[in-house]
């Protein structure tokens, strides 16, 4: 208690008045599945948090149950950390995947014109728009790809595209549910580096659903192993180094060889 009480005082000092997330006694039940239940978390403001857990654990449930998307029982705080008032955050969301027309002329100016004007995009495009959205492309190193089909774009270029589109405006939580789900081992590195640098730059709280476990032990600040529940939290060596890591993914070679070599799934 006393820990806890300590992180919080320093995370209130020190984070420039954006929000932490208290998840307290926090389930999610579909008809009679259950598929979260007793979730207890504290997601700190300005730190990088993975979600990690087999198939079927309920990972991305909780991301659409801290967008809104799901109902749920218990308690879902949004603190300021400045002064300890509460909030509702602006959010930003990387899903997985969108579905698209690949043969559709559709540029990425014109996605972020849609999404932010009521007006046709090709009616209005203002130098001063095109200006902006070249900004936000560049925070997410993709200002080459203003002008690119949005059916030309690789799984990591659309990826990249998304966050841009999930920083505008820069929202104080980040969510990024699997977002690199079949990308390529480049396109994973840069878009890791650029989730990392985002965070840095702008004290953001972001939590990342993954499986690249080599990924989350490089560049994550804390790890949570949920399986319904929350088996364990920690820092990424304490939890991809724990027994309880090795059972969950029944990696029982691994486990008795865990010394020998970073964990990987």
């Amino acid at each position: 208690m006393i820990e806890k009480k300590f992180h919080e005082n320093t995370c209130r000092q020190e984070c420039c008045g954006l929000c932490c997330t208290k998840i307290e006694d926090f389930g999610v039940t579909i008809g009679s599945t259950v598929i979260l239940e007793n979730v207890n978390l504290h997601i700190h403001c300005g730190e990088l948090t993975a979600i990690i857990g087999p198939n079927g654990a309920g990972k991305s449930t909780l991301i659409k149950a801290l967008l809104g998307e799901m109902p749920h029982t218990g308690s879902l705080r949004f603190v300021q950390s400045n002064d300890g008032s509460l909030k509702v955050p602006i959010m930003g969301y990387v899903p997985q995947s969108i579905n698209l027309d690949t043969s559709s002329p559709t540029c990425v100016l014109d996605l972020f014109l849609a999404c932010r004007s009521n007006y046709p995009t090709w009616l209005i495009r203002s130098k001063k728009e095109v200006r902006r959205v070249k900004e936000r492309l560049n925070r997410v190193k993709a200002g080459h790809l203003i002008s690119r089909r949005l059916g030309a774009l690789s799984g990591g270029e659309m990826q990249r595209v998304l966050l841009a589109l999930a920083l505008d405006p820069v929202p104080e939580i980040l969510l990024l549910d699997e977002p690199v789900s079949g990308i390529d081992q480049n396109g994973l590195e840069l878009f890791y580096e650029t989730v990392s640098d985002l965070r840095k730059a702008y004290d953001l709280s972001i939590i990342l659903v993954s499986h690249d476990l080599d990924l989350v032990r490089k560049y994550a600040d804390r790890v949570v192993l949920l399986n319904k529940t929350v088996l364990i939290t920690g820092s990424p060596e304490e939890v991809l180094n724990s027994d309880v890591f090795y059972d969950t993914f029944s990696l029982k070679w691994q486990k008795e060889n865990r010394y020998k070599g970073g964990a990987v799934l």
